[in-house]
């Protein structure tokens, strides 16, 4: 069995925050400020953040400093054509794999996520639907394909933050009620359904999205 090394700890630590919200647009870290939150060198947290950097999901700031880049226009609708196509086939595979433990935690998600919506706790809710499509991506049995997603999530999940308060398509409350949908046809095996839905839910979003680029 071959060791993990530091840097890729490190790596796998960064890029969990990154999907599941603990890093917003805007936001800036440093080198030196997660080395010390990890209690360690500089050097891991280096080589970590120029590994993200190169796959596009931070940018560097200025000499010490990285943070979320910007989205373009461009960029989402790209990432949406790609999303749409590798999500709703994760989605379709996942269904009739799908056991009783999922369907609790996928429930339990979605009421988590209607509390953070009426709490305005964007951190929830976008720790909440993260965890929300990798239950159900992780349960497709293909560690290609959620490795595929988790980069494409890398690159525009950190945006949700943004969807917090948008009116119309693509708002909290109108993805949580894709994710019921989506939920549903879990629950009665439909994989074309669910597939359909999570499509849904993901041109919703950058719908919102785009919306706020103007």
């Amino acid at each position: 069995m071959a060791r993990v090394t530091l840097p890729e700890e490190i790596y796998r630590r960064l890029k969990t925050m990154i999907l599941d919200g603990g890093l917003a647009p805007g936001e800036l870290v440093t080198i030196q400020g997660l080395a010390s939150a990890f209690g360690v060198s500089a050097m891991p947290v280096r080589e970590a953040l120029q590994r993200l950097t190169a796959e596009g999901a931070l940018r560097v700031i200025s000499g010490r400093s990285v943070g979320i880049p910007e989205l373009e226009s461009d960029r989402l609708a790209d990432l949406t054509k790609v999303r749409v196509e590798i999500e709703s086939l994760a989605a379709s595979w996942a269904t009739p794999l799908i056991g009783k433990d999922e369907i609790a935690k996928l429930d339990a998600l979605v009421e988590t996520m209607t509390k953070a919506v009426e709490d305005g706790d964007t951190r929830a809710y976008v720790r909440g639907n993260h965890d929300f499509h990798f239950t159900i991506y992780a349960a497709s049995g293909s560690a290609t394909l959620l490795s595929v997603i988790e980069g494409l999530w890398l690159q525009v999940s950190p945006y949700f933050h943004l969807l917090h308060g948008v009116r119309g398509a693509g708002n909290y409350d109108n993805a949580n009620h894709e994710h019921k949908l989506i939920l549903k046809a879990i629950r009665a095996g439909d994989a074309k359904a669910c597939a359909a839905h999570l499509r849904g839910d993901i041109e919703s979003a950058t719908a919102g999205l785009l919306k706020l680029l103007g």
